[in-house]
């Protein structure tokens, strides 16, 4: 009975995590395809270059809650402080590559995010506080998201958790970052893209060559 409870767990957690929830924002706000706009991930940065920011907000809230819910879900099924880790890491890993997507999807931090939390809520206000502030400060989401997955790991450190750092925050944080191997080449280069706020002015730290470098 306890295989089978957590079997269904971790299943649960993959589709939870494998529903395309910037796909269909982006679709019921601004009749687009992501897949098909900008880097052709489904996450908030891609909707938010693509369909506008109310589109990625929702993203980002719908993403955030999906990853906690896969929790509650194994809370609630009576799954231990290891199956329930898992199941963290499933939902990320359905987010990164959706069933319902061919496999493909985004980068995970949004759901990285609602994992944590449910896990041990004082981490989404410390995650997020860190995020946005480095990520307008240089202007770039993908260097908010990196800081967040190295983050993972050690922040569950605090609550003396082994499960939630071996089972979940290793394996999200080497999700993202696999994810994210794009925008880090793109980093070294100096070619990454910046949010949509600073597109026409650069941020404080500029990190990456801006447009309005080039101009006059």
């Amino acid at each position: 009975m306890r295989i089978a409870l957590s079997i269904a767990a971790w299943i649960g957690a993959y589709l939870l995590g494998s529903i395309p929830t910037g796909l269909v924002w982006a679709r019921v706000l601004k009749h687009i395809d992501v897949r098909r706009e900008g880097s052709g991930r489904t996450g908030g940065a891609n909707v938010w270059r693509t369909a506008g920011f109310p589109a990625a907000l929702l993203t980002a809230l719908t993403d955030t809650l999906k990853g906690a819910a896969a929790i509650w879900l194994a809370q609630y099924l009576g799954l231990n402080a290891w199956g329930t880790a898992v199941a963290g890491t499933l939902a990320i890993l359905g987010h990164n590559y959706s069933l319902f997507l061919g496999f493909r999807g985004g980068a995970g931090t949004a759901t990285s995010l609602g994992v944590a939390s449910a896990l041990w809520p004082p981490s989404l206000p410390i995650l997020v506080a860190s995020g946005v502030s480095v990520g307008l400060l240089v202007g770039h989401s993908s260097v908010a998201s990196i800081l967040i997955a190295l983050m993972l790991p050690h922040l569950f450190i605090i609550p003396g958790e082994p499960a939630w750092i071996v089972g979940f925050g290793l394996p999200a944080m080497g999700l993202t970052l696999w994810a994210l191997r794009p925008n880090i080449w793109r980093l070294l280069k100096q070619e990454e893209r910046f949010l949509p706020i600073y597109f026409r002015k650069p941020p404080l730290i500029c990190l990456c060559k801006h447009p309005s470098s080039h101009q006059g």
